[in-house]
């Protein structure tokens, strides 16, 4: 809920940027600010989309989602990286009309320049304050709206540039090739967004993630830990979903078993306040003897040579059990 109400904000304060752009194209005519308004429309709409997603990725896990419904906020990044894209392809076109039938005049361009200003500057604090937000609550919903809102920004500036060209040259064409490449970056934002939502649906390794989750793995191993394999990481939203097979002593009763897989799970809890996590216990056998580290192993049939390295390479290393 409290994702919910600071998104809220978010489609707010984007809502009144949005009034403010279209003034200043209305006010300049220009094919470039037409393209920055343009932006915020679809800034104000995937808002409203996230908005619905995030409440209805709060939801509770249920017989039918028993992994919850995390996966509503993917889903809501993939549509805003769409919108993106139309909005991107639609700017381009307005600017190659215009390339064929310029206006004869931009009037006022100093007082879109100052409004183009102004949201930008707007844009990128709430976009810094939306990417931290979505960093803390580990929501990719929110995290997607604060890399648009500030590349937003950067655009912007490039528009100021662009506008202070025109307004000192005189020559109404740089306009319309200003608009085409913000048309191109607007574009460019929207690929990348896509595909790391689209990465993220079908369940595609995060090496940052793995990364992170090997550091904690080293930083706690237990000695009788001999291996970790078939690690996997998924993402549902803010909840992580880990499982993995862990080889313990043979020799160990259910209770040490339980007691050992115990440990891992505290371990890895530090990555996420919302873990599900599951592992497959396996018992050794001789095999495992040359990296086994246990000092006190009564059934040892050769020394250890080379220990287990908990790396991710091994760590997501696919083995039939």
């Amino acid at each position: 809920m409290e994702k919910w109400k600071f998104q809220r904000i978010i489609v707010i304060i984007s809502s009144l940027i949005l009034i403010c752009k279209f003034a200043a194209y209305f006010i300049t005519n220009s094919a470039g600010v037409y393209s920055d308004a343009m932006e915020s429309i679809v800034n104000v709409v995937a808002g409203v989309i996230s908005l619905m997603s995030l409440r209805w990725a709060s939801k509770p896990a249920d017989n039918k989602h028993p992994f919850g419904h995390g996966k509503m906020e993917l889903i809501s990044a993939s549509i805003e990286g769409i919108l993106i894209m139309l909005a991107g392809g639609l700017i381009i076109y307005e600017a190659i009309s215009r390339i064929f039938s310029p206006p004869e005049e931009l009037p006022r361009l100093e007082i879109g320049i100052v409004i183009v200003a102004f949201a930008g500057i707007l844009n990128y604090l709430l976009g810094y304050w939306s990417i931290k937000k979505g960093k803390k609550t580990s929501s990719m919903a929110l995290i997607a709206s604060g890399k648009h809102l500030q590349s937003d920004t950067y655009s912007s500036i490039g528009l100021i540039l662009g506008l202070v060209l025109i307004s000192i040259t005189g020559l109404i064409i740089l306009d319309s090739l200003l608009a085409l490449v913000y048309g191109a970056i607007i574009i460019v934002a929207g690929v990348k967004i896509l595909r790391k939502t689209v990465a993220n649906l079908l369940d595609e390794n995060n090496m940052e993630e793995l990364k992170a989750i090997t550091e904690v793995i080293n930083k706690h191993k237990a000695e009788d830990w001999i291996d970790i394999h078939n690690l996997r990481v998924v993402n549902y939203g803010n909840s992580l979903h880990i499982d993995c097979d862990l080889t313990l002593p043979c020799y160990y009763t259910i209770n040490e078993g339980h007691q050992a897989t115990e440990k891992l799970k505290q371990a890895l809890q530090s990555q996420s306040d919302d873990l599900y996590f599951t592992v497959h216990s396996d018992s050794c056998d001789e095999k495992y003897c040359f990296q086994c580290t246990m000092t006190s192993c009564p059934i040892r049939k050769e020394l250890c040579t080379t220990p287990f390295i908990f790396s991710v390479e091994n760590l997501i290393k696919q083995e039939d059990d």
